[in-house]
């Protein structure tokens, strides 16, 4: 996989969360609708927790964080709850800084903590 291109893999733990790993760049070329569609599907679960793993996200610009934000409406619509884990890469931090989105999600520093 090329340093700019997405990776977006989903998988339901034993317990029901739903784990959503993203790799690469979350930008606006390199098509964040597969991450908006796996939040969309993830929201329709009945599971209740989604898990976005961020640690392999090396850039983001504002079209994932729309993608985001989006699936963080969507959870809140069916009563779930959106968990974004990190460590986050420093350019990826600062666009929650930057844009003021910080207190809009839920956040963990690692996706183990973010299932308890």
């Amino acid at each position: 996989m090329a340093a700019d291109e997405l990776s977006v893999v989903t998988r339901t733990t034993d317990d029901g969360v739903v784990l959503i790993r993203v790799r690469g760049s979350l930008d606006a070329w390199s098509g964040c609708s597969e991450l908006a569609d796996a939040l969309a599907d993830a929201a329709g679960r009945s599971t209740g927790r989604t898990v976005v793993d961020l640690s392999g996200v090396e850039f983001a610009d504002s079209a994932g964080l729309h993608a985001l934000l989006s699936g963080r409406q969507r959870h809140e619509e069916t009563g779930g709850r959106l968990v974004l884990a990190g460590p986050l890469g420093v350019s990826v931090r600062r666009l929650f800084e930057v844009t003021g989105t910080l207190g809009a999600f839920r956040f963990a520093d690692h996706v183990d903590t973010a299932f308890g």
